[in-house]
């Protein structure tokens, strides 16, 4: 049965964690008709229409943008422009066009250079959510359920394909807020793209020491959480990274800072410092924890699901 926003064809350019899961929760809420994976790679491809996550595939927009109502490019960042171009020649008039990408600003400004004046076509988004594997294997119909979408809508936007851009991400489950493309990188250079450039040069570290195999013998689960996102890809994190590029060094030169002064206070052995840093975020992480539990309850499930 249709859900309340029935998409007749989605398109989903790469069908990998993002893009698959985005397609398995349309299709859990009952909310599509067709899923066509346009794909670079045709292991993927074959991958995702084994796993039932796409009914057709296609290496051809010309194909694959026949008749489409959504598509959504869920893709390294740097490879927006290049898409949009090849998509362009076959987009029809009322094809609504989202992206997954973690950054807004370059994004917007490429579809800006590569649209023209059909950039009223695209909405900008960021579904805030994941795992720290990838590919088709990856996707689950769940992936969004109780997590933020971010929307960074642009002026030329009609409010009605925003709307329905919105609704497809609720009938995956999620939670829409909305941004400007600067607001959003700024945001998210502070809480994602840092804390993933830590986790991976922490995991380089320990990889680059004489004894790193003794050293990961003995990391267990604080090391395992703090280096989870490391298992990212790091081709989407090098355009995510080199894309926000300004607004992460600023917070890399804050966190800096913050290191060199715990560093002052460890080797001055000032206890009381030390503690009161900890106590701090202690406290600002359980108050974090709490807010988004009471806020941010995933949506009720349709009965005869769990």
């Amino acid at each position: 049965m249709a859900g309340p926003v029935a998409f007749d064809k989605l398109v989903v350019v790469g069908v990998g964690l993002i893009g698959g899961s985005f397609a398995l929760g349309l299709k859990a809420a009952g909310a599509v008709g067709t899923v066509v994976g346009l794909e670079r790679s045709g292991e993927a491809l074959a991958r995702a229409l084994e796993l039932g996550i796409v009914d057709q595939a296609c290496t051809l927009p010309a194909q694959a943008l026949r008749g489409a109502d959504l598509v959504l490019i869920a893709a390294p960042v740097a490879q927006t422009p290049a898409i949009l171009r090849d998509l362009l020649p076959w987009l029809e008039p009322d094809t609504i066009v989202t992206d997954a990408g973690s950054t807004k600003s370059d994004v917007v400004a490429n579809a800006r250079a590569v649209l023209g004046e059909r950039i009223r076509q695209f909405v900008p988004g960021h579904p805030i959510a994941g795992r720290e594997s990838n590919g088709p294997d990856a996707a689950i119909p769940d992936l969004y359920r109780g997590k933020k979408t971010v929307l960074t809508p642009l002026p030329e936007n009609l409010a009605a394909d925003v709307e329905r851009v919105a609704a497809a991400w609720r009938l995956c489950g999620a939670i829409i807020h909305t941004l400007t493309p600067g607001e959003h990188d700024k945001v998210f250079a502070a809480v994602s793209h840092l804390p993933h450039l830590l986790a991976y040069a922490l995991v380089d570290d320990i990889a680059n020491k004489a004894h790193a195999d003794l050293l990961f013998q003995y990391a267990a689960s604080g090391f395992r959480d703090f280096t989870r996102i490391a298992g990212s890809s790091p081709e989407m994190w090098r355009d995510i990274s080199l894309a926000n590029r300004d607004a992460l060094l600023g917070e890399l030169d804050a966190y800096l800072a913050q290191l060199n002064g715990l560093r002052a206070r460890l080797a001055a052995a000032d206890g009381a410092a030390l503690e009161s840093v900890y106590g701090n975020a202690q406290r600002a992480r359980r108050a974090w924890i709490e807010a988004i539990e009471a806020a941010e309850k995933p949506p009720a499930q349709e009965s005869g699901t769990e």
